[in-house]
């Protein structure tokens, strides 16, 4: 007798379980029949030219996040607010209507990256055209793209159940590609809108459309720009050339010295919080990452360059880089004009690593500089962003449920990569205690950051189908530990689900 409460809270686990998949498949069902649907408003998304980085686009950005309020409230979410920070503003949205079930955050930005040059685009980078099976578009991959897959599975769970099989809060941020800069103090001020047992991050690659994979760490960020001056004002060429120094030569030499002759970063104490990965890791990397001649046939490059001693893969993810993105200073219109310059600007983007601390860096970085500055010039230093390294354990909340929805979604098993860009919120949420995972549905060669960025369409519905999976799977833990698996049961779904995938012993 003392057995049959038990044997209830099985049965009702069993019958949940049932009631759980016929949901899941209307879903998937509902998501199908709309496909065409989701990619003409997908491409309506896409369409609002939403970069952050640059102020005269600020109306943009902020009629962007007005159509993403209003779509969220058609199909269904609640308490759907925009929030005005001192940067751009955020959307927040959720549906808590299941006590019993954990909530799940979903993270994504609806801002994206200057579309210049712009002349270098097939197609105008903010008119989005369906080509060849991709949707075209400044924003469709990241994370336009991925974001919206999550939104189309929230819609397919209300328009077929009627109900989400778990409880639901969004964040959409307006800001990510500049830092994140005023996230932090939403946080701080909203804590309840970040309040999760779990956050589903979708802004990162898969390895191919039928390979699959979740992200397990992430490079941090520090941006820096660099000015030199010379004179008051520019100089005649032909007057002045050769007997003063040129801001633009100082600058050159100061920013050639910033590497040694082996690629390393050539600043003391820069590797001194590197964290040096075992052979094990590196091992499992080599197995299942991209190859050097596949990062460059996806770059469409030659040859590689970077420390010696590591893999292409392995400088950009798990090794800092010092990379120079722009470098301002003299003429450049049509023509010529001879003069002698009277300042100089350059933008370096550091990526670092664990254990790397990017205020720590920044102090390394502007010390250097100043050490090292030309005489005669005068130095002036910005910092233009900050932001830490993730990682992620793979016993975390939430990986289980991922590794069989991507099972679900892809029909593949997938498999644990690292990546050299930078996510801020992940750090953030992590602070927080709020564990996240990184799914992402993109493809390498979608050209994120670049001309003709594009997002696949079979991903697009992948992605909505296996969110759709990941919400089940989520919620079936929550029942599942209800049944008596008691506390650490996530911890063991994960090992089950990864020793399903993953046979063989992974460091």
């Amino acid at each position: 007798m003392r057995c049959r409460p038990c044997q209830w809270r099985v049965h009702a686990v069993v019958r949940a379980n049932v009631v759980r998949t016929a949901s899941t498949d209307a879903a998937i069902a509902c998501a199908r029949a709309s496909r065409r649907r989701f990619v003409a408003e997908l491409a309506d998304f896409v369409r609002f030219a939403s970069v952050s980085a640059q102020p005269a686009r600020a109306p943009d950005v902020t009629r962007c996040a007005q159509w993403l309020v209003a779509h969220l409230r058609g199909l269904g979410m609640e308490c759907v607010r925009l929030t005005p920070t001192a940067g751009h503003p955020v959307v927040s949205a959720n549906w808590l209507h299941s006590p019993d079930a954990p909530t799940l955050l979903i993270y994504g930005h609806y801002d994206v990256q200057p579309a210049a040059p712009e002349r270098a685009w097939s197609s105008p980078p903010f008119a989005p055209s369906v080509r060849g099976g991709y949707l075209y578009g400044r924003g469709a991959s990241d994370d336009k793209g991925q974001m919206f897959a999550h939104v189309k599975a929230l819609e397919s769970w209300l328009r077929t159940a009627g109900a989400l099989p778990l409880n639901v809060r969004c964040l959409f941020e307006g800001e990510e590609e500049t830092g994140s800069t005023h996230l932090g103090e939403f946080m701080r001020e909203h804590p309840h809108d970040v309040a999760a047992d779990v956050a589903v991050v979708s802004d990162s690659w898969v390895l191919a459309a039928d390979r699959p994979a979740i992200v397990e760490s992430l490079r941090g960020a520090l941006g820096v720009e660099v000015e030199l001056r010379g004179e008051a004002h520019d100089l005649h060429a032909g007057n002045f050339g050769g007997a003063l120094y040129n801001p633009l030569q100082a600058l050159s030499e100061l920013l050639a010295g910033l590497h040694d002759r082996h690629g390393r970063i050539a600043i003391d104490g820069m590797y001194d919080r590197v964290r040096e990965q075992t052979p094990q890791v590196r091992a499992y990397m080599a197995r299942f990452g991209p190859t050097d001649a596949g990062m460059l046939e996806t770059a469409g490059a030659s040859h590689g360059w970077g420390e010696e001693g590591y893999s292409l893969y392995e400088r950009t993810t798990i090794r800092p880089a010092l990379i120079l993105t722009g470098i301002t200073g003299g003429y450049t219109g049509p023509g010529a004009k001879a003069v002698l310059p009277a300042r100089a600007i350059a933008r370096l983007d550091l990526r670092l690593v664990p254990d790397q601390d990017p205020h720590q860096v920044e102090r390394l970085v502007m010390s250097h500089i100043r050490r090292n500055v030309p005489q005669g010039m005068r130095v002036a230093m910005r910092t233009t962003m900050r932001a830490h390294p993730f990682t992620m354990s793979r016993d975390a909340p939430g990986v289980g449920a991922a590794l069989a929805a991507y099972r679900k979604g892809y029909g593949a098993a997938p498999v644990f990569l690292r990546l050299g860009g930078t996510v801020p919120i992940a750090h953030m949420l992590g602070c927080r205690g709020v564990p996240v995972v990184m799914m992402g549905y993109a493809l390498p060669d979608d050209a994120m950051h670049a001309p003709d960025e594009r997002f696949c369409l079979a991903g697009y519905f992948r992605g909505i189908e296996t969110s759709i999976h990941f919400m089940s799977m989520l919620a079936a833990t929550r029942a599942g530990a209800g049944a008596g698996a008691g506390a650490g049961a996530g911890a063991g779904a994960n090992a089950r689900a990864r020793a399903a995938v993953f046979p063989e012993a992974l460091p």
